[in-house]
């Protein structure tokens, strides 16, 4: 869940700098040049170069975003037995998923892990001292798998690419909803010194609402993406258990049995709006999911 939250508060964060920046600058405002209207043409092209640079941008710094934000320590030589045992489980399981070995880091905090980077064959595998603690190792194991065909599948370019197309979307409505507010409900008719006060804040509001919104796209993607990576993992070991075992433990109950409630690993469903911000799945639909998947 880290490497998604990270990866799309720094996408918002880079498009409302960059767009904002170039507003004020003129760059993408209606009425340049002189033109008193809207040319869809070029709204577009600036749409999609902001929307775009954003969730580029996001993804080239995913993995150092992630050591720095999260304080995990890449092992470049094993120091104990559980550390050498990690580092050789993730070799295997990227031989069998025909990836790269990532790199394999090791952070303080509640059980949890991620995976994240901008390459599949350059990625960071990272578990955290929690669920080390809290998981026998078929269930470390499981999770490892799962983070292995996240990376596998591509599912940070996949979400760069559902997060830009968004992005254009959200920077070219906020733009076309500021000309209307401008010129329609502000009377704003002055061709020479184009958009008013009213074009740039609606700009800037509509896109942290508009954004919000993305959010929600973003997320539901997330969570298809949480099942094909639960599959994945089942795959690589040759079979499901261990995963539905690690996911009931996170979920505060014995292994083989359903959760009850979700409150562990950043992964908290309560239904509602909660759940469609989430980009994880409920517990018990991911476990029910791994019944039902064919190795």
């Amino acid at each position: 869940m880290k490497r998604i939250i990270l990866f799309i508060a720094t996408n918002l964060a880079v498009m409302l700098v960059l767009s904002l920046v170039l507003s004020l600058l003129g760059v993408g405002r209606p009425g340049a040049g002189g033109a008193a209207g809207l040319n869809i043409g070029s709204l577009m092209v600036f749409s999609l170069v902001v929307g775009f640079t954003g969730a580029i941008f996001s993804l080239l710094i995913s993995k150092p975003m992630a050591k720095w934000s999260t304080g995990a320590r890449v092992i470049e030589a094993p120091s104990s037995s559980t550390e050498l045992w990690l580092v050789n489980t993730v070799k295997t399981l990227s031989e069998r998923a025909g990836i790269a070995m990532p790199e394999v880091a090791v952070y303080e905090g509640e059980a949890n892990a991620f995976a994240t980077g901008a390459f599949k064959n350059s990625a960071l595998v990272a578990v955290s001292t929690g669920l080390l603690e809290s998981m026998n190792r078929d269930e470390v194991e499981a999770v490892l798998g799962h983070e292995i065909a996240h990376v596998a599948n591509g599912d940070m370019v996949t979400m760069t690419l559902i997060q830009g197309v968004v992005n254009t979307f959200v920077v070219f409505l906020a733009r076309v909803v500021g000309f209307f507010v401008d010129k329609v409900l502000l009377k704003n008719n002055g061709e020479r010194r184009g958009p008013g006060i009213g074009y740039t804040v609606t700009v800037f509001v509509c896109e942290l609402l508009f954004g919000l919104v993305a959010s929600l796209i973003v997320a539901w993607f997330s969570r298809q993406r949480e099942f094909r990576a639960d599959a994945g993992s089942a795959k690589l070991l040759g079979s499901s258990v261990p995963m539905q075992h690690a996911l009931a433990r996170l979920g505060g109950m014995q292994p083989g049995q359903l959760p009850q409630s979700i409150a562990a690993a950043g992964i908290t469903n309560r239904g509602g709006w909660s759940e469609l911000f989430s980009t994880h799945p409920p517990l018990e639909q991911r476990i029910a999911a791994l019944r039902g998947v064919q190795l």
